[in-house]
Formats: C-alpha cells, structure tokens, sequence
C-alpha cells in the first residue's frame, strides 16, 4: 500500500485550493484541526464564488422532464464551475461531452442540471432521476465518480456504479452515457467494462478526500437544481 506522508497532503490541499482560485490562505497549525462537521460550519469552509463559462450557463431552475427520450445528468456542487477535471484528468467539459454523444448516439437527448443541495452521488442522481421524462438519470461528482440510477430505486440502489474514478477515462464516460440510454428504451445492457486497478485506491485515496471535501463545500442547503445550457 502507498504512503501518504504529511508533505503531499498538504500539497494536494494547495493544489486543489489554487484550482477553485480562492485566495484564503492555507494554514496547518493543529489547534486549527476539525472535524467535518465543525469544517462545514467554519468561514473557510463556506463555499466560493463559481467561475462562469460559456459553455456551461445555467438558465434556470431544473424542472421535470415529460419527454420518455431524455436522460438527465445530474452533476455535483463544483462540477465545472469550482473544479474543473476528474482524477483521471479528463476535463468536465469533456466528460459531459462523452456521455451526451453516448446518450445521443442511442437516439435519445441528454439534459444537464446542477445538484446543490448533496454532494452525495446517489443523492444527486435520485434528483436527476425525478426530473428525467426517462426516469433514468447519470449522476457525476466532480472528482469522477457515476452513477446510473433509476427513478423507481432506492437513493443506495443503482443500475451501474462507477466508483473508482481514477479509472474512468473519456471512452468510458461515452459508454456510460449509452447504457444511460438503453436504460432509458427500457432495454438491458451488458454493463460498461470497469477496469480493474488494486493501486488506484491507494494511490488516490488522500486526493479522493481532498476533492470530496472542497465538493462538501459548495453544497448549499435547500437551493434547487439548475437547468444548464451545455455547448460541447
């Protein structure tokens, strides 16, 4: 198993602080420590201002979707606008653009909202699923991690789970986004092929924290979904 000493924990926390360009400083003094609980409640846990980009605009909030040749995509709290790529490196712009192409491939149309209030991927995916005329619906943390789920299953249920996100590169996203689809034509494909890396977990384990965390931060209670124009 890798180690993880302190160095490149505090690297990694750098790292992903410079990436959401937020200029509160870093400091590791141990009296400062907390728990995840008490960091959700701290200023320096509060979430920052999203960047905007013109290819990712939201428009409004989500509604639900009436149309059976949809299928939602559901993505996490600082997808795009405070984190930019997955732990395997693809960017997010090139992960929603693999898994509409998969949707659209299918002959179906794909829909992007912006979750805010769980940073949870099953959670975020129950409310795509509810929104989707399809019921089916891809949820996406910004760190990787997916989920296909269906609207009559329970929040920890799912068609397909995607969890090792170091592992997931631009070819699967598109074949996941085409099994979302042939769920949503009711039909009952062979799941994607998820490879099997025993070092992924270790090696990314200290990062998969640190991402989830600064995902944790930008979860605002109570706000609603947002529909989102996507141009990929």
């Amino acid at each position: 198993m890798v180690e993880i000493d302190e160095n490149l924990i505090r690297q990694i926390v750098k790292e992903v602080i410079a990436q959401t360009q937020t200029d509160t400083p870093v400091h590791f003094q141990n009296d400062n420590l907390q728990t995840n609980n008490n960091m959700n409640n701290s200023e320096d846990a509060s979430a920052v201002p999203e960047n905007k980009l013109p290819w990712f605009q939201p428009i409004g909030p989500a509604k639900p979707g009436y149309s059976r040749d949809e299928v939602v995509i559901a993505v996490a709290p600082a997808f795009a606008t405070v984190l930019t790529k997955t732990e395997s490196g693809v960017s997010h712009k090139e992960a929603l653009r693999q898994m509409i192409a998969g949707i659209e491939e299918e002959g179906l149309n794909a829909r992007v909202i912006k979750v805010y209030d769980t940073s949870d991927v099953s959670f975020l995916s129950v409310q795509g699923d509810h929104l989707s005329g399809s019921g089916v619906s891809i949820g996406i943390q910004s760190k990787g991690t997916v989920i296909i789920h269906q609207k009559d299953q329970e929040a920890l249920n799912n068609l397909e789970l995607f969890p090792e996100a170091p592992v997931i590169d631009a070819e699967m996203f598109r074949a996941i986004g085409k099994n979302a689809a042939r769920y949503a034509k009711e039909d009952s494909p062979e799941p994607v092929s998820q490879p099997n890396d025993q070092m992924a977990r270790p090696n990314f384990q200290a990062i998969s924290a640190i991402l989830h965390i600064r995902e944790t931060h930008q979860v605002v209670p109570g706000k609603p979904a947002e529909e989102i124009k996507v141009t990929v």
